[in-house]
């Protein structure tokens, strides 16, 4: 059933093409993991006030703290969630990410590379493989890639594929493939780009 029919925010076309690289037996909870990331990234890039996102944005994070026993019904995401157990603690790192762009002391990249990659970490222990030093890599690259494609600052920007720069590659285990082509997908491009991303896909 498409996301737009369970109430579920769509997904950007970096994350739907690492989603066609995902192996079938874990493509959902890719798309899980990916469909929370686009909702926090939606709570933070459209409230108008910071206060606003912030509250929003501790809502899932008391929620991810809690036995899935107790969550609410109604919300798909949450229903998702619902089989990753104690992974799902993990996901907190994520809301804290996306968090520290609401901050008055300037842009923390870092802040947000580790948040995502924390969200790839909970994916990978729920998934039973090992969160390596190559996925750690991917995963801070995306977040960096794809923040850098989406701020208006030129020096902010400057500062993001700065960092980006330094981080370093190396292969990923098959089940984390998608965090790879997330990584080349984000950074904006054309063909060449995309063409990059397929390959990466096709060879981790």
């Amino acid at each position: 059933m498409a996301a737009a029919m369970l109430d579920l925010p769509e997904l950007t076309p970096p994350q739907r093409l690492a989603l066609a690289y995902a192996p079938a037996a874990v493509r959902a909870d890719w798309e899980t993991l990916l469909l929370l990331d686009a909702r926090l990234a939606s709570v933070v890039r459209g409230a108008r006030e910071p206060v606003l996102a912030q509250i929003r944005l501790a809502w899932w994070r008391e929620r991810l703290g809690e036995d899935p026993g107790g969550w609410p019904r109604g919300e798909p995401l949450l229903a998702r969630l619902a089989g990753w157990g104690a992974a799902v603690a993990g996901l907190i790192a994520l809301v804290d990410g996306w968090e520290v762009l609401l901050g008055e002391q300037g842009l923390d990249v870092q802040g947000f590379a580790a948040g995502r990659a924390g969200g790839v970490a909970a994916l990978a222990r729920h998934l039973g493989v090992a969160m390596s030093g190559a996925a750690e890599n991917a995963a801070r690259g995306w977040a960096l890639a794809d923040l850098s494609a989406h701020l208006g600052d030129a020096g902010e920007r400057a500062v993001a594929l700065a960092a980006l720069a330094e981080v370093g590659g190396g292969r990923v285990v098959r089940a984390l493939r998608p965090v790879v082509v997330l990584r080349v997908a984000s950074g904006g491009g054309g063909l060449r780009t995309l063409a990059a991303a397929m390959r990466v896909g096709i060879l981790g």
